[in-house]
């Protein structure tokens, strides 16, 4: 099993290696070397979650390195929550390395496409397998690291580069929290061993609220919650490929697993503030949604909001069900953000929404999976997504009424912006040239939508079964099962996916413009939907006018006093005595006739004013 889980983790890297050094210039080989890569990365990952014994947990460790007493080590933790992440990220990706080889058959930067998405494999997949915080911190930032390659993947344009940049410098504010969190960790409790951890957390006086908040500034970074939710909208400037990778099945749920690693971890105090921020997440996200004109920017929202949905249901106490809903998410989230890549290509990179229509005559595959998808996520009964969300709103009706509330619209908004997006997109007729023009994709495209379609379908149902990868899920699972308001909450779920469907419906079904009706409908919350209540505007405005300043004055002292004071000022002074002692041997008699007089008017002077003294 070492061997195996060695092989896992580098193959991904060699592949990036060998691109990187031999293969620039030869795409069609690098895009082969780097799909043949995703396919071995699912046979070892397969190997790991189905090899042992049922139940059994898999642990090695080696010193990394050594310092005095200090000692950081590598090694593997593959226990219930890592072969569920190692599953989605190995499974998906090779799905999205495939459908890459349609999307991406043009590009002419193939090679460093490919090359990236075999370092982004190796960066998650080492976190899913770390067994200590150090670790996971290190392939953390490597994580970071390349989503900011691909995000900027077509740097030439403004919104990509600017993107990638805000992606990464939003990212290190919460990655800075995390690393204060491991250091304070290792000063109360001695180890980042999770293992050690876990056994040292049963002492309640070394947990604290500030140790737990600073853990999850990771999470909050990474998963683009509140208040660094800005850069995940941004970030779909990136190839949607990329945007289904990195934004729906893996990196953004690298944040929720990081928070079910630690959750032992976890005071009362911080899981109420986790969870109330979640549901908040989920609703803001919605609203934000609502107005979006951008076909990626609508699935970004989405998956803004249900990230909240984990986080609620991580600070309600069900980390199990968070961890069943991300990986329900991410099928339903990946078919999408691979039909809007499917609908993209088709209509030749247009993106604008109300700029498609008639679709599902022109790409039927396309539009039907993508269909699967909206109502996975809206909650329609028996799909995935309904096990898996309508358990997080069971379990916040039964143990806090607040987030409940709070869930439940952003639910009915879920359904609101999802419908509104496959009606203006599919339904009605072409209004544009791009829409008219538009044919389904290949096989390569196609395929891994049928897959993952077939998952939306029937992925939830493996919490019914007790295998491997839903050995942690199910205690929380069972948890739920047994608790009332069952029929009251189906009911409540029924109302809340047909309501959306109907108002969408009303307001977007039979739509022939480009404008969006609910600009006219309803001005005020289109006005406040799209400000996304100022949050862009408020973080421009503190780095241009506080920001900026504050640190525009340091960089003004610095050269004053540091530069220039304390290092260019000695200097200083040792140039003018240098000078001074050049000009006592100039060879010039006026020169030394001048010190002459000086220093005898000094001796003058001394003499008359201390010498009578004496």
């Amino acid at each position: 099993m070492i061997q195996v889980a060695l092989s896992l983790l580098f193959l991904p890297f060699i592949s990036a290696a060998v691109t990187l050094c031999f293969l620039r210039k030869h795409g069609n080989i690098a895009a082969l070397l780097s799909v043949a890569t995703a396919g071995g990365i699912l046979a070892f990952s397969s190997l790991l979650i189905f090899g042992g014994e049922e139940g059994s947990i898999f642990t090695w460790s080696t010193t990394w390195f050594a310092l005095s007493d200090m000692h950081l080590e590598f090694g593997f933790l593959v226990d219930s929550p890592a072969k569920t992440l190692l599953f989605v990220v190995s499974f998906i990706g090779l799905l999205i390395h495939i459908f890459s080889l349609g999307y991406m058959a043009d590009d002419e930067a193939k090679s460093r496409y490919f090359g990236g998405l075999s370092i982004f494999m190796f960066s998650m997949i080492g976190i899913t397998l770390a067994d200590n915080l150090i670790m996971i911190f290190v392939f953390w930032e490597l994580v970071g690291f390349s989503s900011y390659l691909l995000i900027a993947h077509y740097f030439k344009t403004d919104d990509a580069a600017k993107a990638s940049r805000k992606a990464f410098i939003v990212n290190r504010v919460g990655d800075f929290g995390f690393l204060l969190g491991i250091i304070f960790t290792y000063w109360i409790f001695g180890t980042v061993n999770l293992q050690e951890l876990e056994a040292a957390s049963l002492d309640p006086t070394l947990t604290s609220t500030l140790l737990c908040l600073l853990l999850a500034c990771g999470f909050i970074g990474k998963s683009a919650q509140f208040p660094l939710h800005v850069w995940l909208p941004d970030a779909m400037a990136g190839p949607t490929p990329v945007s289904a990778l990195i934004h729906a099945a893996t990196m953004v749920a690298a944040g929720v697993f990081l928070l079910i690693r630690i959750d032992f971890l976890f005071t009362a105090e911080a899981l109420k503030l986790v969870g109330l921020l979640g549901a908040v997440m989920g609703l803001y996200a919605g609203f934000c949604a609502l107005s979006q004109r951008d076909i990626k920017k609508v699935l970004a929202y989405s998956t803004l909001s249900q990230l909240g949905y984990m986080a609620a249901a991580f600070g309600l106490g069900l980390p199990g069900i968070a961890l069943f809903h991300l990986m329900t998410h991410a099928f339903f989230k990946a078919l999408m953000f691979l039909g809007s890549g499917s609908v993209i290509h088709a209509c030749h990179h247009e993106q604008d929404i109300f700029a498609y229509g008639g679709l599902r005559k022109k790409m039927p595959i396309t539009a039907y999976t993508f269909l699967v998808g909206v109502l996975a996520i809206s909650g329609v009964h028996f799909l995935s997504g309904y096990f898996s969300k309508d358990a997080i709103l069971l379990g916040a009706y039964n143990l806090d009424f607040v987030i409940f509330l709070i869930l439940y619209v952003g639910a009915i908004l879920t359904s609101v912006y999802m419908f509104r997006l496959y009606f203006l997109t599919f339904c009605g007729e072409a209004r544009s040239k791009s829409s008219s023009a538009a044919y389904e994709s290949t096989i390569f495209m196609t395929a891994p939508l049928l897959v993952l379609g077939f998952l939306s379908v029937v992925g939830g149902f493996v919490a019914l079964y007790p295998i491997q990868i839903v050995e942690f899920l199910l205690p929380d699972i069972e948890r739920v099962a047994n608790m009332p308001n069952h029929l009251w909450m189906n009911i409540l779920g029924l109302f809340a996916w047909v309501g959306g469907l109907s108002i969408a419906w009303k307001i977007y079904g039979n739509i022939t413009s480009t404008e969006d009706p609910l600009s006219e409908k309803s001005p005020t919350l289109f006005n406040l939907s799209r400000s996304k209540l100022f949050f862009d505007e408020i973080y421009s405005f503190y780095i241009q006018r506080i920001q900026d300043p504050f640190f525009r004055f340091l960089e003004i002292m610095e050269l004053l006093f540091i530069s220039g004071l304390m290092v260019r000022g000695s200097a200083g002074v040792a140039a003018l005595f240098a000078l001074l002692g050049k000009s006592f041997y100039s060879g010039k008699i006026h020169s030394y006739s001048f010190w002459f007089v000086i220093g005898t008017i000094g001796f003058l002077t001394y003499s008359i004013l201390f010498g009578a003294n004496s």
